[in-house]
């Protein structure tokens, strides 16, 4: 195989998302990682983000390109439904399952709101996790794994999505400790 088809057949990609949803806040974390096949491409990635004026935060894994191609479609969805986040993902997923160019897209996002934390697939699948963890990502095993050990003897969202990390990051080697986060006060 030549140089040029093994990079077409190794994208970009970015890997491990965690979210943690207690009822004072919700966090999302993601590494820094950017792989390409077995290479390192960048270590400090931003693969969390704020949407809609701050009050949607979201994190991704997958193809870089796609997670942003996907971002903006969220967010424009947002906008047409004025901030509502369950709505803005159902509508997202149904043009990532009809639309021929969304339906390439190989990335997965993590999107959460004060009221609810959602996964969107790649199949279209709008999912809305048991018990506030959610975690995707080549090392998204391995940081719910850790957050579901953690949620009994850690309270603080923050703190739970960082050891739980922190733990990811030792174990998979497409993680690393170079976190971003996003956080959402829930006023009671």
């Amino acid at each position: 195989m030549s140089e040029t088809s093994t990079q077409r057949a190794a994208p970009w990609h970015g890997t491990t998302i965690l979210s943690a949803r207690t009822p004072e806040k919700v966090v999302i974390i993601g590494d820094g990682q950017v792989s390409m096949g077995q290479t390192v491409m960048k270590p400090n990635a931003r693969k969390v983000r704020r949407l809609h004026d701050g009050s949607v935060i979201g994190g991704f894994a997958g193809a870089t390109a796609d997670a942003f191609t996907l971002f903006e479609r969220l967010e424009a969805k947002l906008e047409r439904h004025n901030g509502q986040l369950l709505r803005a993902a159902v509508e997202l997923a149904k043009d990532w399952r009809t639309d021929k160019y969304l339906r390439n897209l190989e990335a997965m996002m993590i999107v959460a709101d004060k009221d609810v934390t959602l996964v969107i697939t790649g199949n279209g699948d709008v999912l809305e996790p048991e018990g506030g963890i959610a975690a995707i990502g080549s090392g998204g095993n391995f940081a719910l794994s850790a957050a579901t050990a953690l949620v009994d003897y850690e309270k603080d969202a923050e703190a739970l999505v960082k050891k739980a990390m922190q733990v990811a990051a030792r174990i998979c080697v497409y993680t690393n400790d170079q976190f971003t986060q996003e956080t959402i006060e829930i006023q009671a």
